[in-house]
C-alpha cells in the first residue's frame, strides 16, 4: 500500500463548494513519456545506419537510362535498420542515408523524393514488424511464408530476366564497366530465394512470414512513391523527361535483392541479440 501511495500523486480542487480529488499515477506517466522519447542510443544507431545506407547504396549501382536513376542494394540496409531498431531508425537512416547517396552519386533530381520515400519505407517496415498479429496457428504462418517466398522468387526471376539480362552497365565504387548477365543466372537466383525464404519460415520461426510481409509492404511503398514522383513531379521540378513505368520493375528487383540480404542478417542478429526482436 505504501509503495502504491509513493507512486501516486493526488491533486485537490474546489468547484462550486465541492472538493474533488484527482489521482495521477507516476508509473503510467513515466511509461507514456518513455514511449515518446527518442533515446541517445536510438540517435547513435540512426547515425551509424545512415552511414551504412549511404555507403552500401554507393558501392554497387547500375545506371538506368530510361529514368535517369540507378539500381542499388542500399535497400538492404534500410530494411535491416527498420527490422532491428524500429521505425525511427529505419525512417531516419533510410531517408537521410539514401538522399546523401543520391547527391554524392550525381542524382540530385531524386534527392528530395528519396528523403521522403525511403523514410516512409523504413517507418512502415519498422511499424509493421512491431505489430505482429501473433497468429496462433503455425500452419497459417507456414502457408503465409510459402506464398510470400513464391511471390518473391517469381518477381525476382521475372524482373531479372526481362530487364537485367544481357549487357548491363555495372558501377563498383568509382569505376564502371559492361557486364553480360545470362537469363539462367536470374532463374537460378529466383529458385534459391524462394527455397531460402520458405525454408526459413518452415524450419525457423513461423512468424518470419510476417517479417517478410513487413519488408515487402515497405518495399512496395517505395515502388509506388518513385513511380508517382517520376510521373507527376520530376518533369515540372527538374525539367527531366523519364519513362515512369520503367522504374517499376527496377525498383521491384531492388526491393527483392534488398530483402534477400537484410532478412537472413536480421535472423542471425536476433538469434545473437534476442532483445532486439522486441524493438
Amino acid at each position: 500500500m505504501k509503495k502504491e501511495v509513493e507512486n501516486t500523486n493526488y491533486s485537490i480542487r474546489r468547484k462550486h463548494g465541492a472538493i474533488g480529488v484527482t489521482r495521477y499515477d507516476k508509473n503510467v506517466e513515466s511509461e507514456a513519456a518513455e514511449k515518446k522519447e527518442i533515446s541517445p542510443f536510438d540517435l547513435a544507431v540512426a547515425a551509424v545506419f545512415t552511414a551504412l545506407v549511404c555507403a552500401v547504396t554507393m558501392i554497387f549501382s547500375i545506371y538506368v537510362p530510361g529514368t535517369k536513376g540507378f539500381f542499388n542494394v542500399g535497400e538492404s540496409m534500410v530494411f535491416l535498420s527498420a527490422l532491428l531498431f524500429g521505425s525511427f531508425v529505419g525512417a531516419f537512416a533510410g531517408g537521410v542515408g539514401s538522399m546523401l547517396a543520391d547527391l554524392l552519386l550525381g542524382y540530385p533530381h531524386y534527392a528530395p523524393a528519396t528523403l521522403i520515400i525511403k523514410a516512409c519505407e523504413g517507418a512502415v517496415v519498422g511499424a509493421l514488424k512491431k505489430r505482429n498479429p501473433k497468429i496462433s496457428s503455425r500452419l497459417h504462418w507456414k502457408f503465409f511464408t510459402l506464398v510470400l517466398g513464391a511471390v518473391a522468387g517469381f518477381l525476382l526471376g521475372w524482373v531479372g530476366t526481362v530487364y537485367y539480362s544481357g549487357e548491363v552497365e555495372l558501377t563498383l565504387g568509382t569505376g564502371s564497366f559492361m557486364l553480360y548477365v545470362p537469363t539462367a543466372f536470374w532463374t537460378f537466383l529466383a529458385v534459391i530465394i524462394t527455397v531460402s525464404i520458405v525454408a526459413l519460415g518452415f524450419l525457423a520461426d513461423p512468424e518470419f512470414g510476417w517479417t517478410v510481409f513487413s519488408v515487402i509492404t515497405g518495399g512496395f511503398i517505395m515502388v509506388l512513391g518513385y513511380f508517382l514522383y517520376q510521373l507527376f513531379l520530376i518533369g515540372p521540378l527538374f525539367n527531366i523527361e523519364v519513362v515512369a513505368i520503367v522504374e517499376i520493375p527496377v525498383n521491384i528487383g531492388q526491393m527483392i535483392i534488398g530483402a534477400t540480404i537484410a532478412l537472413p542478417i536480421a535472423k542471425i542478429v536476433w538469434r545473437v541479440l534476442p532483445y532486439l526482436k522486441k524493438k
